[in-house]
């Protein structure tokens, strides 16, 4: 690893350079960030998820770095233009910025007004203007060049070509850019109109129809609203600071005193500003506030999915499940405690008294007959007025009886996954599946669509895709590995995300799985097909087998460290069973004697903390959730009314929440000062 790279991260991450290093090394050979921040800690020196993959990002912008880095070389070196010392200053460049400043006046360009103007010969008039000095007047200097062959009649259009190669000249100088990016940065104002004859039709975008915002005081969401109505060809949308200012700022840099020689160079700043630098520099900024507005919807949409992926999970119990329906009937599944389907039907509840009769006969009969556990109402539309009837039944009280958030049950139950699985059901059938087994477990639900479907989002369509697939993918890993996986019952949806595996080696486990029986050794996962070593290194942590003979195989002590389980075992005369069976046996435990090169007290304390609790799930214990009574549509809301509600989004606006009357509502950020929300 470039030592640079090193010291630069560990500066900008506020870590030491030998944790950098070691980040560097495991992610070199093949390294997930889940496996590093679980199973390597002393490697690391503790760093977490985030922290690791910080390291990682910043890697691959140093990398991009030198790999311009190295084109501009080769092509000022194919073009003989390298010097020393412009190869040094080449070097030294820490950002793409500044490496693409100083690499301007030597870029390939098209024909410009300066390359004819030093084509007509008026390089050396440029250069005395320039440097300002001399007793003759600029008029007097220019004479000379006057050359109706080349195009220059009289001083004017000489002194107009030399003003064209100075305006140049001061639009590559690297210092001068970095002065005006500052200025872009710190004073730019973001001004929005309507395109003529747009109004109407684009009328969403009103709040930025004669709007003018500064720029570094603004919200992400309203950045990316703009962009968004620009991009639909409702709004121009411009982002510039005070032109006098970015003026005044290259004439101070440039102009000497006042002569006619300093007053060309005068006409030259403003001209570099106005024709070159001000549209270069307002792409640039346009750029990177839309990068930085992506990264903060990319963290809250990251931040939604992670808490909606780790929602409590009600376990393995029986569950039927009830998409609400009023024209077509409600779709009805029972599912076992696995979540495989056991029954199908629709049932009517809005058409007759004698269908709902007949609707309640047969879900309390289902609920005997498959001994269920809880009742799983889809949260859409006639969701309260079912959960109502199903309430009214007169059910044991033993089922649960709770609403789940349907968002996105409709795509999986169209999805290419849900087809494989139920290939003669139709969509009501797989969407009520779908519904059921979110109750269950969500984690292992979601993980059968893309997250961008899923809803939680704000504004997931117009940030940078390819970074919000690496956040999204990076939030999904994290949970299903945190949380771990059962491999002998686990889907292969669920099993692409544990770490060091993906959709062939998932496939692989499956199909081995189908073909042999359960796994009844983490060992045995070596015998799949094309899952080496270093993919076992990397998964076999975070794969559990229930029921394996050895009891560690159960939890999330690695593989690598049992022969460290079993000294500790052995060195109090028992066997590992019995630390697992009786935790207080780990308090004979001295785990400092068990430190050795590459094992230290983090992973040690984490074996015994596993021992204590094998295989427990870091989700929090499942409640149900109920609505308020007798509040069934907007109609019975009425100022002042305190309401429970299930947050649905989280938004840099405000919180999304549902109550229950079919519409969502916004929560706006001025209403949560003093409260902390989240998903469910």
């Amino acid at each position: 690893m470039n030592q640079k790279y090193s010291i630069r991260i560990a500066k900008d991450l506020g870590i030491r350079e030998v944790q950098v290093e070691a980040v560097a090394a495991l992610l070199a050979d093949g390294a997930t960030v889940p496996f590093i921040a679980r199973y390597r800690k002393e490697a690391t020196g503790e760093l977490d998820e985030v922290q690791i993959a910080n390291v990682r990002e910043n890697l691959a912008r140093l990398t991009e770095l030198d790999e311009r880095r190295e084109s501009i070389l080769g092509s000022l070196k194919e073009r003989e233009l390298l010097t020393d010392e412009l190869a040094e200053r080449i070097a030294g460049a820490e950002t793409i910025v500044e490496l693409e400043d100083i690499y301007l006046p030597f870029r390939p360009k098209r024909r410009t007004r300066a390359m004819i103007a030093r084509e007509r010969g008026l390089e050396p008039l440029a250069v005395l203007l320039m440097a300002q000095e001399g007793n003759t007047s600029a008029e007097e200097a220019a004479a000379a060049y006057i050359d109706a062959a080349k195009e220059l009649p009289d001083t004017e259009s000489v002194l107009s070509g030399a003003r064209d190669i100075l305006a140049e000249t001061i639009n590559e100088d690297s210092e001068a850019r970095a002065e005006i990016r500052q200025l872009f940065e710190k004073s730019a104002v973001v001004t929005t109109k309507v395109v003529e004859g747009k109004e109407e039709e684009g009328s969403k975008f009103r709040d930025y129809f004669d709007c003018s915002d500064s720029l570094p005081t603004m919200s992400g969401h309203r950045i990316l609203a703009m962009f968004r109505g620009e991009k639909e060809g409702f709004l121009t949308m411009g982002i510039r600071p005070s032109r006098d200012e970015a003026v005044a700022i290259l004439k101070s840099r440039f102009v000497k005193g006042e002569s006619s020689f300093s007053d060309q160079v005068a006409q030259a700043a403003e001209a570099a500003y106005v024709r070159l630098m001000a549209s270069s520099m307002e792409v640039e900024t346009r750029m990177k506030a839309f990068t930085q507005a992506s990264h903060e919807a990319i963290g809250v949409f990251a931040s939604n999915l992670r808490e909606l992926l780790m929602a409590s999970p009600l376990g393995r119990k029986p569950v039927l499940a009830i998409d609400p329906g009023i024209r077509t009937g409600c779709k009805l599944v029972c599912l076992d405690s696995q979540g495989k389907l056991l029954f199908d039907c629709v049932v009517q509840l809005s058409q007759s008294d004698a269908l709902r009769r007949e609707a309640a006969g047969k879900i309390v009969a289902l609920c005997q007959k498959f001994d269920i556990g809880a009742i799983a109402i889809g949260n859409g539309t006639y969701g309260r007025e079912t959960m109502a009837f199903v309430r009214s039944i007169g059910l044991p009280e033993k089922v649960i009886v709770t609403f789940v958030n349907e968002s996105g049950a409709s795509i999986y139950s169209a999805s290419e996954v849900a087809r494989e699985e139920f290939p003669d059901k139709d969509l009501t059938v797989r969407g009520s599946v779908s519904i059921g087994r979110r109750l269950m477990d969500p984690l292992a639900e979601l993980v059968k669509l893309d997250p961008k479907s899923i809803g939680v989002g704000q504004y997931q369509h117009d940030v940078d895709q390819t970074r919000l697939k690496q956040g999204l993918d990076d939030v999904v890993m994290s949970c299903v590995n945190s949380v771990g996986v059962e491999v002998n019952s686990v889907s292969k949806q669920l099993l692409t995300y544990v770490s060091g595996l993906g959709p062939s080696l998932a496939e692989n486990i499956v199909r081995y799985r189908d073909e042999n029986g359960p796994f009844k050794s983490r060992r045995e996962i070596l015998s799949v097909p094309r899952l080496g070593p270093k993919a076992f290194e990397q998964c076999a942590g975070f794969l559990r087998i229930s029921g394996a003979e050895n009891p560690l195989d159960a939890s999330a002590v690695h593989p690598e460290r049992y022969s460290v389980v079993e000294k500790m075992a052995a060195d109090i005369h028992h066997d590992v069973a019995d630390l697992i069976q009786d935790p207080a046996l780990l308090e004979k435990i001295d785990i400092h004697a068990y430190v050795s090169t590459g094992l230290g007290l983090p992973t040690l304390r984490d074996i015994v903390s596993e021992l204590k609790k094998p295989g427990r799930d870091p989700r929090k214990e499942f409640e149900a959730f109920n609505f308020a009574e007798g509040v069934m549509t907007l109609e019975d809301l009425n100022p002042g009314m305190k309401l429970p509600g299930i947050v649905t989004n989280v938004t840099n606006i405000g919180a999304v929440v549902d109550i229950g009357v079919q519409q969502d509502g916004l929560v706006h950020l001025s209403e949560l000062r003093d409260r902390v929300v989240a998903d469910p």
